[in-house]
Parts: structure tokens; C-alpha cells; sequence
């Protein structure tokens, strides 16, 4: 009797043993697939962030160049000149005093 209860204990456990084994495989076989499919979907997606970055950064500088730069002359030219109306009218307030 005794050894029946460990002869079917032994078949057990090697069967429990052997359903561990094949689900270890099929879970390395999932982590495979999904590190390659990971890899297959970043890559292009990295390339088109920085394609989208490139371009922001061309903008950036065209804007910097062609709007931000002249606008700050016109603002400080026109700063200028309203100080120096300012200056010249009164001095010419002064000399008529």
C-alpha cells in the first residue's frame, strides 16, 4: 500500500513537473515574441519622434529668424525713438520757459 501511495505520488509530481516545465517554455516563448514585437514598433516610432523634433527645432529657428528677432528691433527702435521725442520735447520746453 505504502509503496502505491509513492509510486502515485512519484507520477504525480513528474507530471505536475512536466506541466511546469512546458508553461516555463510557452512563457519564454510569449517574452520572445513580445521583445521582438517591442522592437519592431519602437524603432519606427523613435525615428518619426525625432523627424518631429528636427522639425520643431527648424521651425524654432525660422521663427526665431524671420519674426522674433526683427519684432524685438522694431520694438526697441520704437523705444528709442519715443525717449528721444521725449528728450527733444523737453528741452524745447526748457529753452521757451
Amino acid at each position: 500500500m505504502t509503496t502505491t501511495i509513492r509510486d502515485i505520488a512519484i507520477i504525480i509530481l513528474a507530471v505536475e513537473s512536466i506541466i511546469v516545465g512546458i508553461a516555463v517554455l510557452v512563457l519564454a516563448w510569449q517574452v520572445y515574441r513580445l521583445t521582438r514585437t517591442i522592437k519592431e514598433e519602437i524603432t519606427p516610432l523613435l525615428r518619426d519622434v525625432d523627424e518631429t523634433v528636427r522639425i520643431a527645432r527648424g521651425t524654432t529657428a525660422f521663427l526665431s529668424t524671420n519674426l522674433v528677432k526683427p519684432t524685438v528691433k522694431v520694438a526697441k527702435t520704437t523705444a528709442f525713438l519715443r525717449r528721444a521725442a521725449r528728450v527733444v520735447g523737453n528741452v524745447v520746453s526748457q529753452l521757451r520757459s
